[in-house]
């Protein structure tokens, strides 16, 4: 073989480790983030329609959402919690939690979560340095996954957390806040935040629930089902139920949706991560972080 040929075959070789190294970033990246990179958005008659290609369990039968407001900002109203939920089954529930055997997921363990959920929780309180959310549960619904974030509350899991992501339709068609990567630094620069867990995992569970104003959902890795652990978003506009309903549902904002309305009234609000591998927002965050002091459930 030339000197030249060499160094064609070294250089060939050096360019298809790049794309190895950057096809596994990518496939990281998604591991956590709301919605990943397969997101299509389409401007139909001045709304914003995101569709996704998310798998997820739809066992339950779908809510009817409400109509869609006209603007994400046109109402502040607190949200009601769905006239209907899919059905709960009979008897005691037993949850079953799986330690996080993935090298490459990046975690804060703190220990698996008791199997028996306690039934009697009705709300989940946020405390944070832009005020307090109060999260009305769907407990009977959603045991397992009340079940979680009491133990992780317990744990002070959530303590001095930053939440990692907010985006406005504008920046990638949905509207939301998301939070409970123990690891994000929330700074718009690292492209691993929304990746980190408690080490541990669990099975959906009601599911079918439009993602409305208001709605508080377990968000889980992009293409995937049961994979959810401890990071949660919260929906802050109807425009968001032309996402499919395949998350699990853990409640509705009763208190403080007036505050995170107020977080980002667009993409000037923001710091938008020009390295972020989803290409949808993954790592967008808000100028003003939004930092969890404490999190209770009673």
């Amino acid at each position: 073989m030339s000197g030249e040929d060499r160094q064609s075959q070294l250089a060939r070789e050096h360019k298809e480790r790049q794309a190895q190294r950057a096809a596994e970033q990518a496939a990281k990246a998604k591991r956590n983030t709301f919605i990943g990179a397969g997101v299509a958005v389409a401007l139909v008659a001045g709304g914003i329609i995101a569709a996704t290609t998310m798998l997820g369990k739809s066992d339950a039968t779908p809510v009817a959402a409400d109509t869609p407001s006209a603007s994400p900002s046109a109402s502040t109203s607190v949200p009601a919690v769905p006239s209907a939920a899919p059905s709960v089954s009979a008897g005691p529930v037993s949850c079953t939690y799986k330690k996080e055997t993935d090298p490459t997921v990046p975690f804060k363990y703190v220990g698996l979560p008791g199997k028996k959920p306690n039934k009697k929780l009705k709300q989940m309180t946020i405390v944070t340095n832009r005020g307090k959310i109060v999260i009305d549960l769907m407990t009977e619904q959603a045991p397992c996954s009340v079940n979680a974030m009491n133990f992780l509350a317990k744990k002070n899991f959530f303590d001095n957390t930053k939440c990692q992501r907010l985006v406005t339709p504008d920046v990638s068609g949905v509207h939301l806040l998301q939070c409970g990567d123990p690891l994000a630094k929330a700074d718009g620069l690292n492209p691993t935040d929304g990746q980190g867990t408690a080490g541990f995992t669990y099975g959906d569970e009601n599911v079918g629930i439009p993602l409305s104003k208001g709605v508080v959902f377990i968000s889980q890795p992009s293409g995937a089902a049961g994979q959810n652990s401890s990071q949660f978003a919260i929906s802050l506009s109807d425009d968001n139920t032309q996402v499919p309903a395949e998350y699990s549902v853990l409640g509705v904002i009763s208190e403080g949706m007036d505050m995170m309305l107020g977080l980002a009234a667009g993409e000037k609000d923001l710091i938008v991560n020009p390295n972020d591998v989803t290409g949808d927002g993954g790592t967008t965050v808000p100028k003003q972080p939004v930092v969890i002091k404490d999190v209770q459930l009673s």
